[in-house]
């Protein structure tokens, strides 16, 4: 069975990052992708004769690509063409003016100081300390580690370390750290939003996820040739290496013999033999058995755990005007609380949402980028956070429709026109997400990072079963391009390690 390849089923962020990994290292590999191309949530879709990125549209930690690149051979600033930004976001409440977030903290201080008050400024920098400090504790003991028990990531981060330890705050909310920090409610909302980028209510995340502000000063970059362009670099970095990508493959079911996982079968009835196999799924599709009977031990209770956050996402190609546009852009809803009360309390969609603008021909400044100009039409992509029920009724028409009237009322307040028609725009919604993630319900990052515990509840790298390995954004270390692809590296890690102990 040493001869037999390591079987990934999914091409997703962290499959993709293992399989480059492996091969690198002299293992057969065959990657399984019941899609036509690879990328997970990393995709693209056409809208009236443009690709448009339809997933992930913030990319950070570089250096995580970049090791991974070094590690299987290649070289991420040839192969991957990025720009970095300077400014964030651009965040809008109605007409009561527009507020940049930068990457230096010095040009961020002075954007707060202009808009909200010197007293601001003050809080922001104290804010801006606890998430540096919060970083340097949970990098190398939580984020690059295996997953973690409270008492072994209390033993990584060290006795000398206890005061650092327990400055993270994981019982306190992360809205409640945030109002320690900032007296504006409109500063604690745009801070509280980090909360979803791992799918996540900001009243119920834990303070924790102040990290993200440290990560995103350390540098945010434009995919000059689309995020898409990310997922086929590593592609070709692990085809140089040797592994073989196999499209159109869904896998029915993984085959166990002797309680160890030895293979797979497709959906026309074709068994594969490997000497491993690595899931880049959710974990719940395990545990529902989506992959069969057999392999529903390799992470039981998953299906039970809470959902996180799934989205209303329109793709657009359509003319726009009166709003300056950049890059990324954030009009709030004026009740977040009642936002996400509707989503994770009543699973609703919420009456008055937030909408996240993503103007994929624009730079960081507004200035249009290749051919785009602002004659034409541009490319979008809107997302309004809601409930990861996708596998059930759902929301009705009547909620749909009227969740995209105030979400395109809310952008009109602000000032952004946007001259779309049916064949301009393209809508998903969390039941278009299950279709394409079978059993998340359409939730997009796992489970939902809700209270303390919930970093010790993702399933690590080796599941409950022999033989069977876990990547992605719902194991640890969680949700995220850059969390999926350090999944993915764990994951080949153990398989190796396991290999050599055999």
């Amino acid at each position: 069975m040493t001869d037999a390849p390591v079987l990934i089923i999914g091409a997703g962020m962290g499959g993709l990052s293992a399989a480059a990994l492996l091969a690198a290292q002299g293992m057969p590999v065959v990657v399984l992708e019941r899609q036509p191309t690879p990328g997970g949530k990393l995709r693209q879709v056409e809208v009236a004769g443009a690709a448009i990125d339809a997933g992930p549209t913030v990319f950070t930690m570089r250096w995580v690509f970049e090791r991974l690149f070094a590690e299987a051979g290649g070289n991420f600033a040839s192969e991957v063409r990025l720009a970095p930004t300077e400014l964030l976001a651009r965040h809008a409440w109605d007409d009561r003016g527009i507020f940049d977030l930068f990457a230096d903290p010095a040009a961020t201080e002075q954007s707060i100081g202009e808009f909200f008050g010197a007293a601001e400024v003050r809080g922001y920098r104290a804010f801006s300390a606890e998430a540096k400090a919060i970083y340097d504790v949970l990098l190398g003991s939580f984020l690059e580690g295996s997953r973690p028990t409270p008492i072994t990531l209390m033993t990584r981060i060290g006795l000398r370390r206890l005061p650092e330890a327990l400055a993270i705050k994981p019982h306190q909310s992360l809205w409640r750290a945030l109002t320690r920090h900032f007296a504006d409610a409109r500063l604690r909302q745009l801070f509280g939003r980090y909360a979803t980028y791992c799918g996540a209510s900001p009243f119920a995340a834990p303070a924790t996820l102040m990290l993200i502000a440290h990560v995103e000063q350390q540098g945010v970059w434009l995919a000059k040739d689309g995020m898409h362009a990310i997922a086929k670099a590593i592609e070709a970095l692990a085809l140089r290496q040797g592994a073989a990508f196999r499209y159109g493959a869904a896998v029915d079911a993984v085959l166990v013999e002797g309680g160890r996982a030895v293979g797979v079968r497709l959906a026309g009835g074709e068994e594969l033999r490997g000497s491993a196999v690595l899931c880049n799924a959710d974990p719940a599709a395990l545990a529902v058995g989506k992959f069969g009977d057999a392999a529903r031990r390799a992470t039981p209770g998953a299906e039970r755990m809470q959902r996180s956050l799934s989205s209303m996402t329109w793709m657009v190609n359509a003319p726009t005007g009166g709003f300056p546009l950049v890059r990324h852009n954030v009009f709030f809803s004026d009740d977040y609380r009642a936002e996400f009360d509707a989503i994770f309390a009543r699973g609703q969609l919420p009456a008055r949402p937030t909408v996240y603008v993503c103007a994929q021909d624009r730079d960081d400044r507004g200035g249009w980028v290749g051919a785009s100009s602002e004659q034409g039409p541009e490319r979008l992509q809107l997302i309004v956070n809601a409930p990861a029920n996708g596998d059930g009724p759902g929301p009705s028409a009547a909620e749909v429709v009227a969740c995209e009237a105030a979400t395109f009322e809310l952008l009109a307040r602000c000032g952004l026109d946007i001259t779309r028609t049916p064949d301009t725009s393209l809508l998903m919604t969390p039941a278009g997400y299950e279709a394409l993630f079978p059993a998340t319900g359409g939730a997009l990052y796992g489970l939902a990072a809700h209270g303390w515990r919930t970093p010790f509840q993702r399933p690590g790298a080796a599941s409950k079963l022999p033989g069977l390995y876990l990547a992605g954004g719902g194991v640890h270390p969680g949700a995220g391009l850059p969390m999926a692809s350090l999944s993915g590296r764990l994951a080949a890690m153990r398989i190796l390690s396991d290999r050599a102990r055999r």
